[in-house]
């Protein structure tokens, strides 16, 4: 049987336990914090879900992760993800996911701006807004507890408050680090850009509103909402937060803030745009926005996320163990 520790116990460390714990692994995952710490990236209640990206690779990954996702939610009995439907706005039909989501085959629709309307979404002037019907939100709290529950359930042990400053010098024949915002301490010459981002929660009454993802010109994320179980609604501002040191605590941007309400004022007219309250959380970025996913000796690297890992987490955490076991 192969000894595996796991570094770390976000969202990707803690896939990666049930991941390697099913296929027969003897899994012990550290956290240099308790559980549910609120110092890294896989914190708060909810995440956006969707199958939507411009580049057809992504949206096989998102694929593959909804199996995933299916998987846990029979082994545990849990209901992780909410599909409230996803609308996407951009300037331009051609920066949206259009084109990836045609070649998966995967149902979407443009929208008029009535329709947009109808779903709670205010389109500016000569944009498009696509609708997605499977996208929605990912119950990040209950995920993370649910990917833990189900690799003790196959015999992993999970320690808190056990911090790991070597890798290398622990009892195991792999090592998975998923440090999040930490891993560049191990593994240096990684070319990551770690950052604190802002998120807000406004009050919203009614049915889940639509997961919202605005583009700006160059396709890339600028504002994003989802639902929230508490106050109704999360917002934010897609890596608009200044770099960071993990090991230091911040409060909330108070400018972000602003902006994200003015957005919601502004996008989403069904919801109060004053803030009901803040928090934070780190981005781990690399230039192309893609994952770190790779083996080095007896350690395998797992550095996902950009800002956009949560919903692979399945499919993520099926990668590493496949590198960890991988003889």
């Amino acid at each position: 049987m192969t000894r595996v520790a796991v570094v770390g116990a976000g969202i990707m460390g803690s896939a990666a336990a049930w991941q390697l714990a099913r296929r027969g692994a003897e899994v012990v995952v550290h956290d240099q914090f308790e559980l549910d710490h609120v110092r890294g990236s896989s914190h708060g209640r909810s995440r956006i879900v969707r199958l939507a990206y411009p580049e057809p690779s992504w949206v096989r990954l998102a694929e593959e992760a909804r199996g995933g996702w299916a998987e846990l939610e029979a082994e545990t009995g849990r209901t992780l993800l909410e599909l409230y439907g996803l609308v996407e706005v951009a300037p331009t039909e051609a920066l949206t996911s259009t084109a990836g989501l045609a070649a998966q085959r995967v149902e979407h629709r443009l929208l008029s701006p009535e329709e947009a309307a109808e779903l709670g979404v205010a389109v500016p002037a000569g944009w498009i807004a696509l609708h997605e019907p499977t996208g929605g939100i990912a119950r990040a709290d209950l995920a993370r507890a649910a990917f833990l529950d189900g690799a003790r359930a196959h015999g992993a042990h999970v320690l808190e408050r056990s911090r790991v400053d070597d890798p290398e010098a622990l009892d195991a024949d792999v090592v998975v680090v998923t440090a999040g915002a930490w891993i560049g301490g191990f593994f240096p010459d990684l070319p990551l850009r770690v950052t604190r981002e802002t998120v807000a929660y406004f009050r919203y009454e009614g049915p889940p509103h639509p997961s919202v993802v605005e583009l700006n010109e160059r396709s890339a994320h600028a504002f994003f909402s989802l639902h929230d179980p508490v106050h109704g609604l999360k917002a934010g501002a897609h890596h608009a937060g200044a770099e960071a040191d993990p090991d230091e605590v911040a409060d909330p941007d108070p400018e972000l803030v602003a902006r994200i309400a003015a957005w919601v004022g502004e996008r989403l007219p069904r919801v109060d745009p004053t803030p009901a309250g803040a928090e934070t959380c780190l981005y781990t970025t690399t230039p192309d926005e893609r994952f770190v996913l790779e083996r080095r000796g007896r350690l395998v690297v797992g550095s996902a996320c950009s800002g956009h890992g949560f919903k692979f987490a399945p499919a993520v955490g099926a990668r590493l163990a496949e590198l960890a076991l991988d003889q």
